[in-house]
């Protein structure tokens, strides 16, 4: 199959446009293209994008486009765009909207009418999610609260949902984070953790959450650069494993008590203590109901 032709930005239209999230080789033929032939770029750090614009030799007027700039930089690229000009939305890296600046850009521009083409490119959730090995519906929520107690709350609400969860997590906070974790999804909940994906000191860990912490505090390079949290589902015991379970557990009972029996109980069927223990108060209250 031969090789597509360079593609020319269409007028009065805005491209999404995905870049790399560190090594700068991950940037697509496609992206480079409009890139090259857009009227205007809009990015959300202009040093930044300026760097990666620089290195690929493309000279096109920048427009910042910040979180705390957004609107104004909407209100201006739709007055381009309403002028019959091509305009690029990019970000630091990765791709606009996704834990980054670019929503409300997108809102005024199809609020306006104007054609939205996306481009994809380097994600760190795929890649990250590419090498996991975990399977099963997966749930990206990005940047959790800074603070602790919002951090918790947020993540309490999160614990039993049937599926992984995926977070991004800055250095300054990832020691904290990982102990929040632990604390509300429980510490033998597996976790997969990226590190500076796609760059020089690139480095991937799995262990459950409870022993993150030890493996941060190892080495002083754990905690540097961005990181990608995937967090496993929660465990989900079978209904046939769970009625075997408790009748093991009724039978302790008989000699033990509540919280030995469900000790012994986890011991022999392989269903999580906590899960027996509460059963074995629900059963030991029905017992001196009789």
């Amino acid at each position: 199959m031969m090789p597509e032709t360079p593609q020319v930005a269409r007028p009065a239209t805005l491209y999404i446009v995905a870049t790399p999230i560190g090594n700068r080789r991950d940037i697509t033929l496609r992206a480079l293209d409009i890139l090259r032939s857009v009227a205007l770029i809009a990015a959300e750090d202009t040093r930044v994008s300026g760097q990666l614009l620089a290195a690929y030799e493309i000279r096109v007027p920048l427009l910042s486009c910040r979180e705390h700039n957004e609107r104004a930089a909407a209100e201006r690229i739709c007055a381009a765009l309403a002028a019959g000009q091509s305009v690029a939305l990019i970000s630091d890296a990765g791709t606009p909207g996704i834990s980054d600046p670019g929503a409300r850009v997108v809102r005024a521009v199809r609020a306006a009418g104007f054609v939205i083409s996306p481009l994809p490119g380097a994600s760190a959730v795929a890649a990250v999610l590419s090498v996991s090995g975990i399977e099963g519906d997966w749930c990206f929520h990005g940047f959790l609260p800074p603070k602790s107690a919002a951090r918790r709350s947020v993540l309490a609400a999160l614990r039993d949902r049937p599926c992984a969860w995926v977070f991004y997590e800055a250095p300054h906070r990832i020691v904290e984070t990982v102990a929040d974790l632990a604390l509300e999804l429980g510490a033998d909940r597996a976790c997969f953790l990226g590190r500076e994906v796609s760059k020089h000191f690139e480095q991937f860990h799995a262990a459950p959450l409870g022993e993150l912490a030890d493996w941060l505090a190892a080495d002083g390079d754990h905690q540097r650069g961005e990181f990608v949290l995937i967090v496993a589902a929660p465990e989900v015991v079978v209904d046939a494993d769970l009625a075997q379970a408790e009748a093991v557990l009724a039978t302790l009972m008989a000699e033990l008590s509540p919280s030995q029996s469900a000790r012994l109980a986890a011991q022999i069927t392989g269903v999580k203590k906590a899960t027996l223990y509460a059963r074995a108060l629900v059963l030991s209250a029905a017992r001196e109901e009789e």
